[in-house]
């Protein structure tokens, strides 16, 4: 009995600390590096690079997010330049965001520097194909939570919003019907991660992972953390209000800006 308790109790710290405590410095920090992370300094590197598929809506949405800024008082960079995943220059930024990047976009090196900036306090954000890369690192496996696996025609569905709280899913309905490319992941990352929102399989053909198809989740990650929206396929996801306010949260969250 004493043994379940325990790691019943250990289970749910490790989910409250997605919602609970900001990242802060820590062991993974290089040595004399300060995470930017002020609460006025909210800065954003969007990257880019893909080695596999290519999403049209990359451009759009590295505009939008430039467009979130600019409206919310955060500054934004963007590369498709894997040597900008260095340490040097991630110390400038709270939030990284994977756009849709898919194979293998960084070198050794570069993921090492990336693995030791979100373990020491960074903001990692990965948005629909970022499930779609590193699938022999098996770090970044734990950054993602789930790896993507396949998915049917894009259609519209269902995401039922579970997380009413979370900053990324408090402004959205809790039923949202929508157009999108509804991945199925490798397995599913409840259990390790807080679950945000499922779409309802119901509500679409093609679905592959049974009635809990979670679609956006957040973990702490070292002492930092990691949010990750399925969403974001499509051109037209970009100039949708109810995602870029899912995504806003996601980054303000990730961030540390918004609890």
């Amino acid at each position: 009995m004493r043994c379940r308790l325990v790691a019943s109790v250990l289970v749910v710290l490790a989910l409250t600390g997605c919602a609970g405590q900001g990242p802060e410095p820590g062991p993974g920090t290089a040595p004399g590096t300060t995470l930017a992370r002020d609460a006025d300094s909210l800065s954003v590197l969007v990257f880019t690079r893909t080695t596999g598929f290519r999403h049209a809506s990359i451009d759009d949405g590295v505009a939008a997010i430039r467009k979130l800024g600019a409206a919310n008082g955060f500054t934004v960079e963007a590369t498709d330049d894997p040597a900008r995943i260095e340490a040097a220059t991630l110390e400038r930024f709270r939030v990284v965001v994977f756009l849709s990047t898919t194979g293998d976009p960084l070198d050794p090196a570069q993921q090492a520097a990336l693995r030791q900036w979100v373990e020491g306090g960074g903001g990692w954000v990965g948005v629909h194909a970022a499930a779609d890369a590193f699938y022999g690192w098996p770090w970044y496996g734990e950054l993602v939570g789930a790896w993507f696996k396949r998915h049917p025609a894009v259609q519209q569905a269902t995401v039922r919003v579970t997380d009413r709280d979370h900053p990324s899913t408090r402004s959205l309905p809790a039923i949202w019907s929508r157009a999108d490319e509804w991945y199925d992941f490798r397995d599913n990352p409840r259990g390790r991660a807080q679950v945000l929102a499922v779409v309802d399989e119901s509500s679409y053909q093609g679905g592959g992972m049974g009635d809990d198809h979670p679609v956006s989740w957040c973990h702490p990650q070292g002492r930092g953390r990691s949010w990750y929206t399925a969403l974001g396929h499509t051109r037209q996801s970009w100039s949708e209000a109810p995602f870029l306010d899912h995504l806003l949260g996601g980054i303000r969250w990730a961030g540390g800006a918004d609890s």
